[in-house]
């Protein structure tokens, strides 16, 4: 998780299309701090921890119960209106959102699974309690098997080549020829794709956060799942651990800590 907190800390001064639409940025300076997108992310991690194991109908529970619990105790971290009214509402139910929040906070299930299979069927879960949109749900299941596919030793190519025959995803343009055009776009059909191509272009982590702020539009949730991606590929550099951890509450580093505690190394 780490690669999806760390993409939405540093793109987070760059939302609502303040992206510099360079490379050529502060990593950590001011404004580089959790959102909505971490809380979440966090959420859906300690939900299918709990779940693990339990029925569909149950890991469904689960995920609404721990989504709502730490939407309240962060109320402030940047929802959406509709997820918000969610988070509130007495009676939580799917709203039909195509959002890209289902594919921002879903990078737990690309490692917990030893299948491929169960990957893409535990994502459509934690997508369809809110964004039961086809394309809300097929955001999410894509984030989780590129992820899963990334951490299994499937190279880029074949991890573009999934995207699009099993996705439909447009994955033609360079981030060279999306950046000069691209602006702040809440959809996982318009943040996916483009999430998708800056970790096939980067040369490493790092490069992968850079490329995917440089294209600026909803910043923090675009890299977000860039980091996400790119984290099972290339792995984290030790040295942006502590700048992670040092911005975190203790209460999300202890879910943080179990998860990796529980991460999967099986292959397909």
């Amino acid at each position: 998780m780490y690669g999806a907190i760390l993409g939405d800390m540093i793109g987070a001064p760059y939302e609502f299309d303040r992206s510099p639409k360079t490379k050529a940025f502060p990593l950590f300076g001011a404004g580089t701090e959790f959102t909505d997108d971490s809380v979440m992310t966090v959420a859906v991690a300690e939900a299918l921890l709990d779940s693990a194991g339990k029925s569909e109908d149950e890991i469904r529970t689960a995920l609404v119960d721990s989504m709502r619990r730490w939407g309240k105790k962060y109320p402030d971290a940047g929802y959406g209106r509709r997820f918000s009214i969610w988070l509130r509402t007495r009676y939580p139910g799917p709203y039909g959102s195509f959002g890209n929040g289902s594919a921002m906070r879903v990078s737990a299930a690309g490692w917990l699974y030893a299948s491929l299979e169960d990957t893409r069927r535990i994502a459509r879960l934690t997508a369809e309690v809110t964004h039961n949109h086809p394309e809300g749900i097929k955001g999410a299941e894509a984030v989780a098997c590129a992820i899963f596919l990334a951490r299994t030793g499937s190279g880029k190519e074949e991890i573009r080549e999934f995207m699009i025959r099993e996705f439909g995803y447009d994955l033609s343009r360079t981030c060279d020829e999306i950046r000069p055009f691209y602006r702040h776009v809440e959809s996982c059909q318009e943040t996916v794709p483009q999430a998708v191509t800056a970790f096939l272009e980067g040369k490493d982590f790092e490069d992968v956060i850079r490329t995917a702020v440089s294209l600026g539009g909803d910043c923090d949730t675009l890299t977000c799942i860039a980091g996400s991606i790119a984290e099972a590929f290339f792995g984290v550099p030790k040295e942006m651990i502590p700048e992670c951890r040092k911005r975190l509450p203790k209460d999300m580093l202890a879910v943080l800590d179990r998860f990796s505690g529980q991460k999967k190394t099986a292959v397909i």
